[in-house]
């Protein structure tokens, strides 16, 4: 028998109790974030650039002038508000949050839908640590005591974790020091070797790098208590300011609570000089990985860097994930309202 389309009576029964509680979580984020004095804004979704990450592919769109103003152009559905809450912070909006609907094409699974909502968040003055705070306090303040995903069951009365990158693949890697081997694809592929990893051919340090992270340490992470994964490669956080301390690594963290990965976050990169290096590094990485589906760097972005943007932290945080952990739904579809895809 066919599965009955999301918008029949009983298909919406089946998933009623799950969407009732994204509503109340909804309710809870406003609430959140208002009262610690951030402002709710609403970015454009059709944009020039829908964001630098070189693995994301988006969904082309294209203007059309038959009324009004402007010339033939291409663009694009975000993959993320990210630049464009930046550019409030260069104007002075900040603190600010959004609820975004964010697209990102050719991602469906149990835990991925190619529509979908991110919860965005930036402070002017805001610490990394300050920040891993910060979202403590709302996961908790979002959720019950006791979440799970799967066979993964989270105490969020203990204190999160916070383990760097070099510790966790120290801890769960044979002791390999992975900023050492930062960008030698030889050094990384003989010690993951050593530990019966062998790279594959053509694997390079990058696709390697993420190999081990996927198979041998984010198995470990966000179980019983949820946990911070801080300070990544620097290749790993083109919009991350590198530590001072050790700028091998960059200021970044994941979330993971449930097994799921949750959030991602960076202590923002100021430098327009930086990131502008790294923005036409990314470009030339996604011409090669995905032919036809470039875009060019965001000047404008790097305008409003250059006018000067304050320091602070801000993160994405997968909304529909974490309603799926607040309700116990098993699947993102559950989450959603009408889900284009089964």
């Amino acid at each position: 028998m066919a599965p009955l389309p999301p918008w029949h009576p009983e298909s919406l029964a089946d998933r009623l109790p799950f969407l009732r509680r994204r509503a109340t979580l909804t309710a809870a984020t406003r609430a959140f974030f208002t009262s610690r004095g951030f402002t709710e804004v609403e970015t454009a979704c059709l944009v020039p650039v829908p964001g630098m990450e070189v693995h994301l592919q988006a969904f082309r769109s294209e203007y059309r002038p038959h009324l009004g103003v402007g010339e033939r152009r291409t663009l694009w559905l975000r993959t993320s508000p990210e630049l464009a809450l930046k550019r409030l912070l260069v104007a002075g909006a900040g603190p600010v949050f959004e609820l975004a609907r964010v697209w990102r094409n050719g991602e469906a699974s149990p835990r991925h839908a190619p529509e979908f909502t991110m919860l965005e968040w930036y402070a002017p003055g805001l610490t990394l640590d300050g920040l891993m705070d910060q979202t403590e306090d709302f996961v908790r303040a979002a959720c019950p005591p006791r979440v799970g995903h799967e066979s993964v069951v989270t105490d969020l009365t203990l204190p999160f974790e916070r383990i760097t990158m070099a510790e966790a693949f120290r801890r769960w890697c044979g002791g390999l020091d992975i900023l050492a081997t930062e960008g030698d694809a030889a050094a990384l592929g003989a010690a993951a070797a050593a530990i019966g990893t062998p790279p594959r051919e053509g694997e390079g340090w990058e696709d390697l790098f993420f190999r081990l992270l996927l198979e041998r340490v984010e198995p470990q992470l966000g179980r019983e208590r949820a946990t911070f994964l801080t300070h990544w490669p620097t290749p790993q956080a083109a919009l991350a300011r590198r530590d001072p301390a050790d700028p091998r690594a960059a200021l970044r963290f994941e979330l993971f609570v449930g097994g799921i990965e949750l959030a991602n976050a960076f202590d923002e990169l100021t430098d327009p000089v930086e990131q502008r290096a790294r923005f036409l590094a990314d470009t030339e990485a996604r011409r090669a990985q995905h032919p036809g589906e470039a875009w060019e760097i965001d000047e404008d972005f790097l305008a409003a860097l250059e006018h000067g943007m304050p320091a602070g932290s801000g993160i994405a945080l997968g909304f529909d994930r974490l309603a799926m952990l607040a309700s116990g739904a098993r699947r993102i579809s559950d989450v959603l309202w009408l889900p284009a895809l089964p």
